[in-house]
């Protein structure tokens, strides 16, 4: 038993050494550059899905592998890691920076809750709302990070004045000492917060494990309110890049137990609302183009293959996306209001102020009094807004196609893109001072702040770029093109698109809803930027063979990746709403099947109605044509 239980500790070491050594006769036996490449592929695949090395580590795998099998050259291989994505990102990141450092975020939300009430029905509209609307510009890690705390004050308050009802009303203002409090709350007050530091795009398995031992490869865990710090670092440091606010957990009441809640309506309250906020996460990342890192692996690996295809960028992106997510917030508010409140809508979602009752009273007191704490809007978050509200206004109309865009006024054609605009506005937010500029104003107050070493600091600084900065999916994105690069100059690609003849006999739509359902599948278990790097190359390939526009696969493909709804190590947003101990698994997987099969549906609506107009799907392109490798049969 030792030596089993030994094993299984090193299991990880065991699958990186052995996976290479078992795969090792492909390329010996064929020596060609097919064999080699797909040798590579499979390796750094295996690592991938089985999360035995991090990801980012694991990307770097054809950075060496493909110089020594001859596949490509070194140089070549190293050009593939750094691409206009990365730059993009870059400068997103900035904006994003400036917009959590300075707590617009916050203030964002609180104020849509606050528009909403306090009554179930509104209150899951209006944080699925605000949710959204956040994780089209921020991570879903960060969003969902964000909003958890704000959602777990509302319920913490709407269980305690249940219980101060139900109390006052049969035993009058007196409450016996020996009474245990059982909500959300404890009897001495708010549970402490915990602070984890992770790495932004931690994959939702490591995540999990992060959840449970507190003990990740590079976390700096902050617990407590009473601010003690401790630093535990086992091997190799992670980057930090998002702060998750996270429950302690608590000591004397059982998570799984009913006697958290006064109500089973209590309990289905609490579900609904927190797993809404994952959901809601989820549809926001697919509204833009940046709004999740599948979409930025979709967009770099798209626009590197068929370099002539000037089709996909953030303004046709959104126009198509925008529909799919509005339809899927409001379909997707109807399932989790009718799994988890019932059908009384007129109840749950009237804004009457004669029907409020006193929970709902002190609810939306909680909010305002969370909402005051900001206090009036400051200058850096005036100057965050217009340059977020600019960068949206100018990707818009770079290059809108119905009318000629900015960038038409330059001589040369095609050097700008979405990311020149993002560099550069995030550029100029490390110059404009954080504080407001008095001109012409002399006076006591002015020398004292002028004497002030921290008057002259920027509205973020490079230390807040690298704390938000995901590094690891900009490597890992980047192993992503190297495979596809290498998969391409092999002929490997070739081979495998040679495979897919089979599929011919069916619809364009079946092959299509086929690849959605596969994707949607393994996404559950593997994380979503490896799941769409692994399909990325094979769907290309399979596209042109079978003379369908790439299009027509890839962007359902890739929205439906991020459909990983159904269990907590799907995604980081999962695994953070369940670790607030309001749901269950089978919780999440009920909700999360209804969701998948929304989205599934939607996207497929999608594609073939406005999806064909918008990007010509009806008839091969041109310019997938010259992204062929497979040639006439």
């Amino acid at each position: 038993m030792t030596v089993v239980r030994e094993l299984l500790r090193a299991r990880n070491l065991l699958l990186v050494i052995l996976i290479p050594l078992l795969l090792l006769p492909l390329p010996l036996l064929y020596s060609s550059s097919e064999a080699s490449c797909a040798y590579v592929l499979i390796v750094t695949a295996v690592y991938w899905v089985s999360e035995a090395v991090p990801l980012g580590a694991a990307a770097l795998v054809p950075a060496f592998l493909y110089p020594l099998f001859g596949v490509m050259k070194s140089s070549e291989v190293a050009a593939e890691y750094i691409k206009n994505t990365t730059l993009l990102l870059m400068g997103v990141i900035c904006v994003a920076a400036s917009v959590e450092k300075w707590n617009l975020h916050k203030r964002i939300a609180l104020r849509m809750v606050m528009m909403a009430g306090a009554k179930p029905g509104m209150l899951l509209l209006c944080f699925m709302c605000c949710t959204t609307v956040l994780s089209m510009w921020l991570s879903n890690t960060s969003t969902t990070a964000m909003v958890m705390p704000i959602v777990e004050a509302v319920l913490q308050e709407l269980v305690k004045v249940e219980e101060d009802h139900e109390v006052n009303g049969t035993m009058g203002n007196t409450v016996p000492e020996d009474r245990e409090n059982i909500g959300i709350e404890e009897k001495h007050g708010p549970p402490s917060l915990e602070l984890i530091f992770i790495n932004e795009d931690t994959t939702a398995a490591n995540f999990s494990s992060l959840m449970h031992s507190k003990n990740m490869n590079g976390v700096h865990m902050i617990a407590n309110t009473i601010g003690t710090v401790s630093s535990k670092t086992n091997g190799q440091h992670l980057p930090q890049a998002q702060i998750l606010v996270l429950p302690t957990k608590p000591q004397n009441v059982d998570l799984c137990s009913e006697r958290r809640y006064q109500s089973q309506h209590d309990q289905m309250v609490c579900k609904c609302l927190s797993l809404s906020i994952s959901y809601a996460a989820t549809i926001g990342g697919l509204t833009t183009i940046i709004g999740t890192s599948t979409n930025l692996i979709f967009l770099e690996y798209f626009n590197n293959h068929y370099p002539n295809a000037d089709v996909v960028n953030f303004g046709t992106w959104f126009l198509f996306s925008f529909p799919i997510s509005l339809i899927m917030l409001v379909l997707t508010w109807f399932w989790m209001h009718w799994l988890f409140l019932g059908c009384n809508f007129k109840e749950t979602c009237s804004v009457s102020k004669k029907k409020k009752t006193k929970r709902e009273e002190m609810s939306e007191k909680r909010i305002q009094e969370e909402y005051e704490k900001l206090g009036s809007i400051s200058y850096p978050e005036m100057v965050t807004a217009f340059f977020f509200i600019l960068m949206t206004l100018l990707w818009f109309t770079r290059e809108p196609g119905f009318v000629p865009g900015w960038s038409s006024l330059f001589e040369k054609k095609g050097y700008r893109t979405d990311a020149t605009v993002s560099v550069f506005l995030g550029f100029l937010l490390f110059l404009i001072p954080a504080k407001k500029p008095c001109f012409g104003k002399k006076g006591t107050e002015d020398v004292t702040d002028s004497a002030d070493d921290n008057s002259a600091e920027p509205i973020i600084t490079w230390k807040d770029f690298q704390k938000t900065m995901p590094w690891e999916i900009v490597v890992l994105v980047g192993g992503g093109y190297a495979l596809a690069a290498g998969c391409k100059t092999s002929g490997l690609s070739t081979w495998i698109g040679r495979q897919m003849l089979s599929l011919s006999s069916l619809p364009f739509w079946a092959v299509t809803l086929l690849a959605c359902i596969l994707v949607s599948i393994v996404t559950e278990f593997v994380s979503n930027p490896a799941t769409i790097t692994i399909f990325l190359p094979i769907l290309c390939s399979m596209s042109e063979t079978l003379q369908i526009n790439p299009l027509y696969t890839l962007i359902p493909v890739a929205m439906c990746i991020s459909f990983a709804v159904m269990l907590p190590v799907g995604n980081p947003p999962n695994a953070i709403v369940f670790n607030y101990g309001h749901c269950q698994i089978k919780d999440m997987v009920k909700a999360g099947f209804g969701v998948n099969l929304i989205g599934l549906v939607v996207v497929m609506v999608a594609i073939n109605t406005w999806g064909i107009s918008l990007f010509q799907l009806n008839t091969f392109p041109d310019w997938a044509i010259v992204g062929n490798v497979t040639g006439p049969s």
